[in-house]
């Protein structure tokens, strides 16, 4: 199972027929992105089923041009984690790959150019997370490529204004659970 969020809808691939009466449940090669667009607007959830669950999210793919980021979920010494905040919520550091980039040379940019946090490990993948967004006419599908990493970095935190980022800061596991305004993604990757 994926999903896949366009702002706070979701898009559920899955191979398990769902059942109920308020749940919408499409065929996924055979459903256009124009009807996934339709319903999502009378919809909170829609489920897009293939038999096939190795085959989910690369038929999905299919419908969108895709864009790949990698990210951080930087850890220092005192285990917190790192957090950005941009356009009125909080979320991890990452962005999207330059040509010619590996996704983890990606999540080690951005994390450094966003934060200004240096020294940084990739301790392993953690998770891959998808989201829609709309650029002129088009949609992309947003693939993030997640690893944990961590750091002995402990100066100062620079926020990239450049990307509209206004703090930089170290967040413990219990203020990481206080978070109210966060995308849907950063959720599911922290279970909050």
């Amino acid at each position: 199972m994926y999903k896949v969020f366009i702002n706070q809808n979701v898009i559920v691939l899955t191979n398990k027929v769902q059942f109920g009466t308020k749940i919408t449940v499409l065929p996924l090669k055979e459903t256009s992105l124009d009807d996934i667009i339709k319903k999502l607007k009378k919809r909170k959830t829609i489920f897009l089923y293939h038999h096939n669950p190795n085959k989910l999210i690369s038929h999905f793919k299919k419908k969108l041009k895709l864009v790949r980021a990698g990210g951080g979920i930087v850890k220092n010494h005192k285990d917190e984690t790192l957090f950005i905040y941009r356009r009125d919520k909080w979320d991890l550091p990452k962005g999207k790959m330059d040509k010619g980039e590996s996704i983890e040379e990606t999540a080690l940019r951005e994390v450094e150019e966003e934060t200004g946090v240096k020294n940084l490990m990739i301790i392993d993948l953690f998770k891959h997370t998808y989201h829609i967004f709309k650029k002129g006419n088009k949609h992309y599908l947003k693939e993030t490529t997640w690893f944990n990493m961590k750091t002995d970095y402990d100066d100062i935190l620079k926020p990239e204004f450049k990307e509209e980022i206004t703090k930089v800061i170290w967040k413990s596991k219990k203020q990481i659970k206080e978070i109210k305004n966060t995308y849907p993604n950063i959720k599911l990757l922290l279970e909050i």
